[in-house]
């Protein structure tokens, strides 16, 4: 069965429960609907950040910025969290149990899944990475949501030559497998950011990240040169590409998105007190 068969077989499926969470019966206090809400399971490149850490910036965070008011978002994404930590620490059960029918639940890992040497956290691409990404698709399925899995956005890394390289080994290419196996969406948030470091080039990626010079943020009096972790403007990056691929893969209609074309402050980032 091809992919896209698959997908509307399991659409069909949830039918019955997701028509449960439509406006006129998802109501919440006092008869307004219930927004959609996007639960997003991640690692630091997409967790909240506190003013303990600004301006270190995680997509998640300007992922609302991208949406229509009929959505909402969920931020479960913790910095340091693999696939198998995330559930381990009981994380993916405290998720789970705030998904109603009709939400979506964006899963992305591999950052620190990479991270072999540690037995919380490492995982093996086709094995044990696999195995526990399909407890967020079978949690997410089993409460009439949709999963969607987001390979891991790329880091600042570039050859002598300039050339954008990729640093997640085979998590990305496991993810797409089971992906197709299972019939989930997938946005390859690892191709499409590869391919917009490449634009931007090793300078022109700087103010993506979060590079700091000494003094210039009290929360990093020595500087920072992190290849990892986004800047403002990256982030909304990030959230804006992430966004684009929603209604690229047809998870989200145009109605459920907005200025996906036009520019977001930076300012509009905040940073809450922890």
């Amino acid at each position: 069965m091809s992919l896209t068969r698959r997908r509307t077989a399991a659409a069909l499926l949830a039918l019955p429960l997701a028509l449960s969470a439509t406006p006129a019966l998802a109501a919440g206090g006092g008869g307004r609907p219930r927004p959609r809400t996007l639960h997003i399971a991640g690692d630091s490149t997409a967790a909240q950040k506190y003013a303990d850490a600004a301006p270190e910036t995680g997509w998640g965070m300007a992922l609302p910025f991208f949406l229509g008011r009929s959505l909402a978002v969920a931020n479960h994404a913790m910095n340091g969290r693999s696939s198998k930590s995330f559930i381990d620490e009981g994380r993916l059960t405290a998720l789970l149990e705030g998904v109603r029918p009709g939400d979506l639940v964006l899963v992305q890992f591999g950052h620190n899944d990479e991270k072999t040497e540690d037995p919380t956290r490492g995982t093996d691409p086709y094995t044990t990475y696999q195995d526990c990404l399909r407890q967020y698709i079978e949690g997410a399925r089993a409460r009439r949501a949709e999963p969607v899995l987001i390979t891991s956005v790329e880091r600042r890394r570039f050859a002598g030559d300039g050339t954008a390289k990729a640093t997640h080994g085979e998590y990305p290419a496991a993810m797409r497998a089971l992906a197709a196996q299972e019939g989930v969406a997938l946005l390859d948030l690892q191709a499409l950011s590869l391919a917009r470091w490449q634009e931007l080039g090793p300078d022109g990626t700087l103010a993506y990240f979060n590079w700091l010079d000494p003094g210039e943020s009290p929360n990093y009096p020595a500087g920072r040169q992190d290849n990892t972790h986004f800047a403002p403007k990256g982030a909304v990056e990030v959230a804006r590409t992430t966004a684009r691929a929603l209604l690229d893969e047809r998870v989200l209609a145009p109605r459920d998105l907005r200025r996906l074309d036009e520019p977001v402050p930076e300012s509009w980032i905040t940073w809450p007190q922890a």
